[in-house]
């Protein structure tokens, strides 16, 4: 059929041909852009897919970008940290140095100090200097702030890392289920004699001596060397005297002279008491011509406590120049001393025995008789008289061992602590307070240290699985208990066993860690501290942002403590304390000097392998991390929205011919109507 109001070939041709140019016009964009989605009609869910992963490009390239900021941070501190490292170590070896004070004049010691003090002041200085673009790292603004310095039971506490999250705020609660221990051994009192009152008797010349047989005779004690019975002539009386050490007695020996006449002359001579015991129906010049006296007396002084703490006390009398008699005791000499006073009968014994309990509160004095038991009510007046010669004073007295509590045998024996080890040697006779000094005498080289107030105890300097006390005993006398007597020949500490918000810490001595995504912290409570505590950590600390979203999984915070030296310590002090002047300085304490550096040098070092792990854990393996990541995104990303050119190639080409073609086509078909012409001819 042949028409020409209607060419339907040219419109086909028109249809088709503007379908080629739309490809072609397709192809030009895609090659041109190198995209395969330039608009929402080219793939509206592909378009939606791209521009999801776009966004979590761009986000991961800005969580690469803050994590090498975050790198590049914790490189400037580290490399401070270093410098405050080297001047520590600096300050320890003059610390070290200033320590051989015998060999070192003062002037050296000073200019150790001097050198101290620049360290300290340079360490001051890189506190406050040290800052990546304007925000100081070092002065403690990057830390945490928490409630802990209100808790009295802290004694350290350093907060590396903690999420606050959305509240800003971290509540902790410690709860110590079991305090940290010292390892302790005790030698129980049977390793040593029985502990007793100490006494001391001093001598004044006073003496006994019996006259007739066992059941009727005169006793006669006094001041005397010798008894001597004269016939003293027909009716003579009896009387008593005491010339050159000798008590002479004269009686009638032609009468009968009873034995209490005699006592009754005895009596009145000052410095003797007698009295009878039975009947004595005569007493002649041959009763006891020259007798010797056979038994002392004198002074007893005996401790008001029992044990050895009184062993050993030396006993001195003193002329005096005042009138009374006063006595006084030094505890730490171990010495009584009694100064005998001018006054008329200062010098008897029982005024000495006076002065002595009023003048001290240790020591409880009294006469004793020829027996060494105390005298009976009635002689006390008698025995008042004797009196110690001031022109010849007795000679320095001492309680030796009567307190008891010393070792019953030679000893020696190795402690061994968590320092060291040392070996003591020990005679008989050695108290526990002696034992206790030489022990703590070199507690430092031990790490063990003893107390002898009750039991000797060994204890630990140190608590915790580390702390130690082992005795070996070498080699014990015959008789020797001390071996048989100690509970434990080797013994360790418990380390804390505590929760902090319901996880178990890691404990080692008497501190704790813990280490989660939301908290490490590690604190240190007092020693043997069994106190549960809380507090709240309220923010501060450097926060990180290393991932693509907002939220706080997604972000570290570090806490930076200051190094300034009032900040930097622990237990044993701040290292301020070591300048000119200060209580640790190497004049004042250089021992309390080494024990802070140490635990400086130590926490210094801590804060940089926190920081070294942080910067090579967390942000490298994070970098690593979002670079993979970012790289399979923008790998998905392309597989949606990226033109493939040797696909749009053969497009465009295709949609070239076509076009060519669709012309062509539609010129032959705009000619078809032209045959019409040929009929109407």
């Amino acid at each position: 059929m042949t028409r020409i109001n209607t060419n339907v070939s040219s419109l086909v041709a028109q249809n088709r041909l503007q379908s080629s140019n739309n490809d072609l016009q397709q192809s030009l964009t895609r090659l041109s852009t190198g995209l395969r989605i330039n608009s929402g009609s080219d793939d509206p869910a592909g378009l939606l897919a791209s521009e999801a992963l776009r966004g979590e490009i761009t986000g991961l390239t800005k969580s690469i970008s803050n994590t090498q900021r975050a790198s590049q941070i914790i490189s400037t501190a580290d490399s401070a940290l270093g410098q405050v490292s080297n001047l520590l170590n600096d300050v320890r070896g003059l610390v070290v140095e200033a320590a051989n004070s015998g060999a070192l004049s003062n002037e050296e010691i000073a200019a150790n100090q001097l050198q101290i003090d620049s360290s300290l002041e340079a360490i001051n200085r890189i506190s406050q200097t040290t800052t990546f673009q304007g925000r100081k790292l070092l002065d403690g603004s990057q830390d945490f702030v928490s409630t802990a310095s209100g808790v009295s039971s802290i004694s350290d506490i350093s907060i590396d890392q903690a999420n606050l999250g959305k509240t800003g705020k971290i509540d902790v609660e410690v709860v110590i289920n079991s305090a940290a221990t010292q390892a302790t051994a005790t030698a129980a009192d049977s390793g040593f004699s029985t502990a007793a009152q100490a006494t001391a008797t001093t001598e004044a010349g006073v003496n006994t001596v019996t006259l007739g047989d066992a059941t009727n005779n005169l006793t006669i004690e006094g001041q005397f060397d010798s008894v001597e019975v004269i016939d003293g002539g027909a009716s003579s009386a009896t009387a008593a005297s005491i010339t050159d050490g000798v008590l002479t007695i004269s009686v009638d020996a032609a009468a009968t002279v009873t034995g209490a006449s005699v006592v009754t002359a005895l009596n009145g001579v000052s410095g003797v008491y007698a009295e009878e015991t039975g009947t004595v129906a005569d007493v002649n010049a041959s009763a006891a011509t020259d007798a010797t006296a056979i038994e002392g007396a004198g002074l007893s002084i005996t401790a008001a406590e029992s044990g050895g703490d009184f062993n050993n006390v030396q006993i001195s009398y003193v002329a005096g120049d005042a009138a009374a008699t006063t006595a006084s005791y030094d505890a730490d000499q171990k010495a009584l001393t009694v100064t005998i006073g001018t006054g008329a009968g200062e010098n008897n014994l029982a005024a000495i025995a006076a002065a002595i309990n009023a003048g001290t509160t240790e020591f409880d004095a009294e006469v004793a008789d020829g027996t060494g038991s105390t005298p009976a009510a009635a002689k006390v007046t008698e025995y008042g008289e004797f009196t110690i010669d001031t022109a010849d004073l007795p000679e320095v007295g001492s309680t030796g061992n009567t307190g008891g509590e010393v070792l019953n045998a030679d000893l020696v024996f190795q402690l061994s602590g968590e320092n060291g080890a040392e070996t003591f040697n020990f005679g008989a006779g050695t108290t526990k307070d002696q034992i206790a000094a030489a022990i703590n005498l070199v507690s430092d080289s031990t790490g063990v240290s003893a107390d002898a107030t009750n039991a000797l105890e060994f204890s630990s300097t140190g608590f915790g699985s580390d702390a130690l006390v082992d005795i070996d005993v070498i080699s014990e006398g015959a008789g020797g208990t001390f071996k048989g007597s100690l509970d434990n020949n080797r013994s360790t500490g418990n380390d804390i066993i505590a929760t902090v918000n319901g996880v178990e810490a890691n404990g080692s001595g008497n501190s704790l860690s813990i280490n989660t995504s939301s908290l490490d912290l590690n604190l240190t409570v007092d020693d043997g501290s069994s106190t549960n505590f809380s507090f709240s950590i309220t923010g501060g600390g450097a926060t990180f942002q290393l991932g693509p979203d907002v939220t706080s999984t997604q972000q570290a915070s570090l806490g930076i403590g200051s190094v300034s030296t009032g900040q930097l310590g622990g237990a044993s002090g701040r290292l301020y304390e070591l300048g000119s002047g200060q209580s640790k300085s190497l004049t004042n304490d250089v021992e309390g000097a080494a024990k802070v550096i140490d635990e400086v040098i130590g926490k210094v070092v801590g804060l940089r392998g926190r920081l070294g792990s942080f910067q090579s854990t967390t942000l490298e393996s994070n970098l690593v991390s979002l670079n993979e990541t970012k790289a399979n995104l923008q790998e998905a990303e392309s597989s949606i929205r990226d033109a493939d050119f040797a696909q749009e190639s053969a497009n465009l080409t295709r949609a070239q011919i076509l076009v060519q073609s669709g012309t062509n086509v539609l010129s032959l078909a705009n000619q078809n109507p032209r045959n019409v012409l040929s009929l109407l001819g």
